[in-house]
């Protein structure tokens, strides 16, 4: 297979995938850049110019119980090379302890290395993923308990993070926070300019999973100004009932200042009044809200 019939493979791969997976958010492509620049090569029947690879991610809900469902999500990486070679997946999933997402990666990576090298797979694996993702969220990863210890079971917890920055301005900042919060399924919202306030809720591990990932930024200041830990009966329906936000956007006030990078913070206190979260001002900035 040449370098142009692998490049062709993935594009035709991909626009599959938009096929089968057309809901929002669904399929998030995280590089346009790539994608267009994977476009060009075909068209000019070369690969000059080629600097990088196709990633995007492929995100399915799995119905686990009755009226309870998880989303899990495949990172994809293409290589160059795909499908000469294997792509890169990562499945993660907020249900999944470290232990059992790497097992499951482990092993969808020897299902793939086994049934589908050389052919184009990410609908294998998403099917795969489908078909077996239970079976590791029900899996005891733990060791053996010493005999009389108690073993309790974890419970879920909805987490919600209030976020400072000293400023948000950065487009690709700005993206990346909408984005990450897509495809963890958080709610939230984000009010750039200076200070930025970023607050996301779901489940515990995706909110630490966009900390991680949002403090790795370059920033001048950020921090976890206030956290709310709140523990859950059920699985599901609990956690939209304590959501105080539906889904996650990017909030814009009318802007002051000098430079106009000041969001109106009586607009921003009434927004938090709305939602029940009002509280939430004084923490942040230190004065009533108005």
């Amino acid at each position: 297979m040449t370098a142009i019939e692998q490049a062709e493979a993935q594009l035709s791969e991909l626009d599959l995938l938009a096929s089968m997976f057309p809901g929002e958010g669904e399929l998030i492509v995280n590089d346009q850049l790539a994608v267009a620049e994977l476009k060009d090569c075909i068209e000019k029947k070369s690969m000059e110019g080629r600097s990088s690879k196709v990633y995007f991610t492929v995100n399915v809900h799995l119905d686990i119980s009755a009226g309870a469902a998880v989303m899990f999500s495949l990172a994809c990486v293409l290589p160059f090379e795909y499908p000469v070679v294997l792509p890169e997946i990562t499945v993660r999933s907020v249900l999944l302890s470290r232990s059992q997402q790497t097992q499951l990666n482990t092993d969808l990576t020897a299902y793939l290395q086994e049934n589908c090298l050389g052919d184009v797979c990410v609908l294998n694996a998403t099917d795969w993923v489908r078909e077996h993702a239970y079976g590791y969220i029900s899996r005891d990863t733990t060791p053996p308990s010493a005999p009389g210890s108690t073993v309790h079971p974890v419970q879920l917890v909805l987490t919600r993070l209030w976020i400072y920055s000293h400023h948000i301005y950065n487009k690709c900042k700005r993206k990346d926070i909408l984005q990450w919060a897509k495809e963890l399924s958080l709610s939230g919202f984000s009010m750039p300019g200076k200070p930025g306030v970023v607050c996301v809720e779901g489940p515990h591990g995706a909110c630490e999973e966009f900390w991680s990932r949002l403090k790795k930024l370059n920033w001048k200041r950020i921090l976890i100004r206030h956290r709310e830990d709140i523990p859950l009966d059920g699985i599901s329906d609990e956690m939209e009932r304590q959501r105080k936000f539906s889904v996650f956007e990017e909030k814009v006030f009318s802007v002051n200042g000098a430079r106009g990078n000041h969001m109106d913070f009586g607009q921003l206190y009434q927004f938090l009044n709305a939602k029940g979260c009002g509280d939430v001002f004084q923490m942040f900035f230190g004065v009533e809200g108005q």
